[in-house]
């Protein structure tokens, strides 16, 4: 085989713009002129998809903030609650201490505190 068989044999390298240039005389060819319009529809929906991506960030943002705000608050209430029952369990545990134990008060007292723990 010579060199000049091989060459003929060989693709021609295609420009891209020419390319690009073929590719969109076919899509005329194909869609006339509603290509325009197809690419309006087509941006519209875009749009449309990317503003309501935005709009579903802001509000997982903002239920997130939310949710934070509202665990930072029960977290606060619960530790209160708790403080208080402590506080309230000390002054009972030193009432009993200066007086005879009283087992009848002291069984009273803790079902007492069970039931406000299984209340909470």
């Amino acid at each position: 085989m010579s060199k000049n068989q091989s060459k003929e044999t060989e693709t021609p390298a295609v420009n891209p713009l020419e390319s690009a240039q073929r590719l969109e005389a076919i899509k005329n060819l194909i869609f006339g002129e509603n290509i325009q319009q197809i690419d309006q529809e087509f941006q519209a929906i875009k749009n449309h998809i990317e503003k309501r991506k935005e709009e579903l960030e802001d509000f997982i943002a903002e239920t997130r903030k939310d949710l934070n705000s509202t665990i930072d608050n029960l977290a606060t209430d619960l530790n209160i609650r708790i403080t208080d029952l402590e506080n309230s369990m000390n002054d009972k545990t030193d009432e009993l201490n200066h007086k005879k134990v009283d087992r009848n008060l002291l069984g009273t007292l803790l079902v007492s505190v069970g039931e406000k723990i299984m209340k909470d």
